[in-house]
């Protein structure tokens, strides 16, 4: 390789850190997590990559640096992975026990004749929803 190519080299992989700092820096927190699993995961194209280049390596340093290069990028499928599976357990629906459905539903709310909305709430005193409020008022009077 020579210093020209070094260079050429060494200049686009600076732009790429600078240009990926910046695009990252960007984006939001509530984002960060999903954009994250979803690169790693990416990795997978990384690990057959390796394995390629571990598949002819033609001396020892080479060899070991494609295994090292594979390890890494294993680790890193399985880490994406395992990231994304914990990001999607945040949104499946925990089943309620049975103390805290007994308070819910139609009619039913929070307080004792203060609240609003259509009717529905939580917790075991009356007074959520449109007609519920009114009676709730006369409670309170």
């Amino acid at each position: 390789m020579s210093l020209e190519q070094l260079l050429s080299s060494l200049t686009i992989f600076v732009l790429a850190i600078l240009v990926g700092f910046e695009v990252i820096s960007k984006v939001p927190a509530t984002l960060h997590t999903p954009l994250m699993s979803g690169a790693n995961s990416i990795h997978g194209i990384v690990l057959v990559g390796a394995m390629l280049i571990a598949a002819v390596a033609n001396n020892p340093l080479s060899f070991v640096l494609s295994v090292v290069a594979v390890a890494f990028a294993s680790m890193n499928v399985v880490g994406g992975y395992l990231v994304t599976d914990r990001m999607l357990e945040m949104f499946k629906k925990r089943p309620a026990s049975g103390a805290a459905r007994a308070g819910t539903g139609a009619g039913a709310g929070t307080g004792a004749g203060a609240g609003t909305g259509a009717g529905a709430g939580t917790g075991a005193g009356a007074g959520t929803g449109a007609g519920s409020k009114a009676a709730g008022s006369k409670a309170e009077a």
